[in-house]
């Protein structure tokens, strides 16, 4: 029997954090419609510093995972902030996952998919959605991961 998204974060051992603020001149997400259009999110842990490093270099590939993983939890608390309810969304559409990485490191979708799969695990079908997962030679601050999200909305 499907669980709510909520049921499946406790079950999963996530309590979200505040949802975390722009550090720039941008909001968290824009609604056109029955979209959200989150901004990008970086791996924001407990203590409030980011996951930095280059993956290949400075990072694996399991700790890209958690970084990417990271982004998720971080998009969740928005979504959570804005809609109260996370049984109002309807589908998670399309993800842009984008990792700080050596010009060598190839296996970005291995990264990416931290986000994608807790998004499945807490939204079930409801979390599966389109993605494309690339390297970037730079991020914000050196954060190790930035991924930015479509919600549709009830």
């Amino acid at each position: 029997m499907p669980q709510t998204p909520e049921e499946n974060l406790k079950k999963l051992g996530i309590i979200l954090p505040e949802a975390s603020q722009p550090v720039a001149n941008y909001v968290n997400f824009v609604r056109a419609g029955n979209l959200l259009f989150l901004s990008g999110k970086g791996p924001l842990r407990s203590d409030g510093n980011n996951i930095t490093g280059k993956v290949g270099k400075d990072l694996t590939i399991e700790q890209g995972y958690e970084a990417a993983r990271l982004c998720a939890v971080g998009h969740i608390a928005v979504l959570k902030t804005e809609l109260g309810d996370l049984g109002k969304v309807k589908k998670i559409v399309k993800v842009l996952g984008m990792v700080n990485c050596t010009d060598e490191f190839t296996e970005q979708p291995k990264v990416i998919n931290g986000y994608s799969d807790l998004m499945v695990a807490v939204f079930e079908e409801k979390g599966r959605h389109a993605r494309s997962a690339v390297g970037m030679n730079a991020l914000p601050m050196n954060i190790a991961v930035e991924v930015e999200v479509i919600v549709e909305i009830e």
